[in-house]
């Protein structure tokens, strides 16, 4: 990568410089030490234990088996619990007793127009029926209290910021990815819809290259690697640059290195030839000539919930956005394929009021489908819900600026702005469709249902869309 210091490891090339090695034009290296102290969260320590090496090399090479069956045997309870449920739901619809939507709303207003007194009183009879260990509506409550008493304090930046810098355990999270993998099946269904529109790609063709926007821990690739060692002909030559944020510290690049050093392995393993080339970088500064394009290979471009996290236009008015920039950059690649996923959430508003609501309302779904899949008493969904969905909504809740780094939109909303980039929309193909209804049909609750609209995949829960995928091309 062009102005980029790298080394080689094996079949990797690891570049741990910004982007084309500049400064970001809009905010110096603030902006992106914000976005650092994000990753940070994730944070590997320099040497895995055992633990940690085992779980990875679980979810590397069995992600296939891991869904909603693989938690039922956890869904066991007494039958005082499920009186206990029953009860709880029927007292959410009596008007004389405590409604803990109601109070959160009202509360984020008294918060929005600085009615202190009223919005310490609201939190006040909030915390009073509110916990982290009973149904989800509680477990909710609890939350995003702790969002809101943030606000009104004035620490909401700070204590996101400590969050954030703060060491998860490796095996901690790990579990925590692996429980909301098996319970809900969003995760399953952007793998396969995208591991089906690659290999469908690659009929007759002999090299894939596969850009992708968001690495993270590279989950989704060891499904895809094992499917096309088992094709017809024998697999293709398969490069990946991996994107992700910089980590703070000496080695900004670790997580990726480890990250490629794991697939290599599974590559390895499936016998496919492999090349991985590690980007440790903010993804709108990552530009075409920087990716060594190659127009005899198949070329894929896939972020998987990742824009989300990249600056809207609110943040610098006036000027083109960050999540513009890396739009009008894949278009620019000219890619054989743009695999689109987002999380359809309404609250990236700057309005606070607004944002809260269709924050609450979004996370009433994710609170709701894990009390319907995973017991009270699971150590793992009280990490998940704490560290994971906690900390999310605590930023969106408590910080403002560049310090909100969760900015999602709709699946619409998307739609329109990837239009504006000049990128085209691909028809779903039924083919691809079927696979990913058969998965969630055959793995998961009754309540997961997906279904098409303008083109995207939506899965809903009890109605309400959570996520959308589609597939682009430029439209040049």
């Amino acid at each position: 990568m062009a102005g980029a210091a790298s080394g080689r490891m094996g079949g990797m090339l690891v570049g741990s410089g910004h982007g084309r090695g500049r400064k970001n034009r809009h905010g110096g290296m603030d902006d992106l030490e914000v976005e650092e102290r994000r990753a940070s969260k994730l944070i590997m320590p320099e040497t895995e234990d055992a633990a940690a090496r085992q779980m990875f090399d679980e979810m590397m090479l069995q992600e296939q088996d891991i869904c909603m069956k693989g938690v039922q045997h956890l869904r066991i309870s007494t039958d005082g619990e499920k009186g206990t449920r029953t009860k709880t739901r029927r007292r959410w619809q009596t008007s004389d007793t405590v409604d803990l939507h109601t109070l959160l709303l009202h509360c984020a207003q008294a918060v929005a127009t600085d009615d202190r007194r009223n919005a310490h009183e609201l939190l006040r009879q909030i915390k009073q029926h509110a916990t982290p260990s009973d149904n989800g509506v509680q477990r909710l409550a609890y939350c995003f209290a702790e969002g809101l008493e943030a606000r009104l304090a004035g620490t909401g930046s700070q204590l996101y910021q400590s969050l954030m810098v703060r060491r998860t355990s490796v095996v901690d999270f790990l579990k925590a990815y692996k429980l909301f993998m098996a319970a809900c099946c969003c995760k399953k269904v952007a793998f396969v819809f995208s591991n089906k529109t690659i290999y469908d790609a690659m009929v007759g063709k002999s090299r894939l290259h596969i850009v992708d926007y968001g690495l993270n821990y590279g989950f989704q690739w060891p499904g895809l690697l094992r499917g096309l060692a088992a094709r017809e002909g024998g697999p293709p030559e398969v490069r990946i640059p991996g994107i992700d944020l910089p980590q703070p510290g000496f080695r900004p690049a670790y997580q990726i290195e480890e990250t490629g050093r794991r697939l290599s392995n599974c590559a390895r393993e499936f016998g496919v030839p492999f090349r991985f080339h590690g980007i440790a970088a903010k993804r709108e500064t990552v530009h075409p000539e920087d990716l060594n394009i190659d127009p005899d290979e198949v070329l894929v471009v896939s972020s998987l919930c990742h824009f989300r996290l990249v600056s809207d236009e609110s943040v610098i008015p006036g000027q083109l956005s960050p999540r513009d920039q890396v739009l009008n950059n894949i278009r620019k690649l000219q890619p054989d394929v743009f695999i689109h996923g987002v999380m359809n959430g309404a609250y990236g508003s700057t309005y606070f009021p607004t944002r809260f609501r269709e924050l609450l309302f979004f996370y009433s779904a994710q609170f709701d489908l894990l009390d319907a899949t995973v017991p009270r008493d699971s150590e793992d969904r009280v990490l998940l819900e704490r560290d994971i969905f906690g900390t999310a909504a605590l930023n969106v809740i408590a910080c403002e600026g560049l310090d909100r780094v969760e900015r999602p939109e709709t699946y619409k909303q998307w739609q329109a702005r990837n239009n504006r980039a000049g990128l085209r929309q691909l028809p779903l193909k039924p083919d691809v469709v079927k696979v990913v209804l058969d998965k969630v049909k055959d793995h998961y609750h009754k309540d997961f249902i997906v279904d098409e609209d303008q083109r995207w995949l939506l899965h809903r829960w009890k109605g309400r869309v959570l996520y959308a995928l589609s597939t682009w091309v430029s439209a040049d």
